[in-house]
């Protein structure tokens, strides 16, 4: 009953993203292309809202990090160093039947709940012992599971090699970093940042926009010494971003840690912890995630590029190829908890209100401006009232229909503030200001407003 009950909630607040503006399945009037998606004109306000509150909090406010932003289109060696030319792949499994594909680890844990990624000879035995049936046609008649490199391949003009999309985005960091070095002349320790997009060819199994082929990461590569006490720094990394989490929304009792194995470690890692949070559909899933990659990356792309990638340090006159610990955020399953954080259902007085309480410094408009009729006597100054504040805050004026039904609109989107223009505020120059999440309403004279705003909205 508790599961339908989730996944009664996930409908409604993929019912809600589509009629107000949040997300779109991608391609729809076509049928939909699996796992692409569009963002709405609220979708991309919070979207971007995130970003802008990961880079001023990550980047801006820290003296320890710069950002870059690198191009999607890389050159194949670099792919080659990195190992995903020969090792990035998902172990799947093809119904003969019907001729789906699935990933093999997600068939089998969801059948019998145990993990056995990488394991493809354990999963080929559990899917044949346990009669596993496909989840499309219900037959069961598979192929032998295998592994298939992710990576969207393409051609480009004078490259006679393929060259591929990025399939994240710290490939770009890495082959920087000399430039950075040299540029700004940072001392370790001190992170790399950059929000980008990565394309991975996997499967998509549903769950919105939790898992796509297309996708924004937002990441930091952090630069430590080798012999550096690096155990307290990664701590003190999980917990900024268990912070950043809250800044979104996030209850505490949704979140949780959970550490990878040693078998489960990628070769290079010496500890890699995920941030997950309790999805609706499934329970906990991994949201952020944090490694400590060692000197992997800029040995790699140092001996496939004869190019030394070092740092000097000129005080101590050492040379050395630095650690690093790698926080990862992704875009889309950050709005995707923020969406889910905030969706709340209440009663009042007698009727639902659906109201998405999101934090004000993300809600993607801060401010309704809301004329108690049409008639022009109030829409002017309303009108007036809208182009005074703008400038300030992300606004929308809305006339149309009663005044509740427009206080509801505002409710499921998130709007922090409503502000009515009346008939008295002719006269008394006032406006009425409601709160969304309490519904309180205070009278503030029109001349205040925007220090109002301005200290609610802090």
């Amino acid at each position: 009953m508790e599961k339908e009950t989730e996944q009664n909630k996930m409908d409604k607040i993929i019912s809600l993203a589509k009629r107000r503006g949040f997300v779109y399945q991608g391609s729809e009037i076509y049928g939909g292309l699996g796992g692409t998606y569009s963002y709405g004109p609220l979708g991309v306000e919070l979207k971007n809202n995130i970003k802008q509150l990961w880079w001023k909090k990550f980047v801006q406010d820290r003296t320890d990090v710069v950002g870059i932003d690198g191009p999607i289109l890389l050159h194949p060696k670099l792919w080659e160093a990195s190992g995903h030319k020969a090792g990035f792949g998902d172990a799947m499994v093809d119904c003969k039947e019907c001729k789906k594909r699935f990933r093999a680890d997600h068939l089998v844990e969801e059948a019998i709940g145990i993990d056995m990624e990488g394991e493809n000879e354990k999963m080929n035995q559990a899917i044949q012992e346990n009669k596993i049936k496909c989840p499309a046609c219900g037959k069961f008649n598979w192929t032998d599971v295998r592994d298939f490199n992710m990576m969207f391949k393409t051609e480009m003009n004078g490259v006679e090699e393929s060259v591929f999309l990025r399939p994240e985005t710290a490939g770009a960091i890495f082959i920087e970093f000399k430039n950075i070095i040299d540029s700004t002349r940072k001392k370790i320790p001190f992170g790399i940042a950059q929000i980008g997009k990565a394309f991975r060819n996997e499967i998509v199994a549903g769950n919105f926009i939790f898992r796509l082929r297309e996708f924004e990461q937002m990441e930091i590569e952090y630069l430590i010494h080798p012999n550096m006490d690096w155990e307290p720094l990664f701590e003190e990394w999980i917990k900024l971003q268990e912070d950043f989490a809250l800044e979104l929304g996030a209850k505490r009792e949704d979140l949780r840690r959970r550490e990878h194995s040693k078998e489960k470690l990628s070769h290079y890692s010496k500890k890699t912890v995920d941030i997950e949070y309790n999805f609706p559909f499934g329970g906990f899933k991994e949201l952020f995630g944090l490694a400590h990659r060692g000197d992997f990356d800029l040995t790699q792309h140092s001996k496939y590029s004869n190019e030394k990638l070092e740092y000097f340090d000129q005080d101590s006159g050492e040379r050395f190829t630095p650690h690093i610990i790698e926080p990862t955020f992704g875009v889309e399953r950050s709005l995707l908890m923020t969406l889910i954080s905030a969706y709340n259902e209440e009663e009042v007085e007698g009727e639902m209100r659906v109201v998405l309480k999101l934090p004000k410094k993300i809600a993607p408009v801060k401010v309704a401006i809301l004329p108690l009729s049409k008639k022009e006597e109030l829409t002017k100054p309303t009108m007036e009232l809208f182009n005074s504040l703008k400038n300030s805050f992300v606004c929308q004026y809305d006339e149309t229909q009663s005044i509740g039904k427009r206080y509801r609109r505002q409710d499921e989107i998130g709007t922090p503030f409503c502000i009515t223009f009346d008939f008295d505020s002719l006269n008394d120059l006032s406006v009425t200001v409601r709160d969304r999440d309490t519904m309180k309403q205070d009278r503030v004279k029109i001349e205040e407003v925007e220090s109002y705003l301005k200290e609610k909205l802090k």
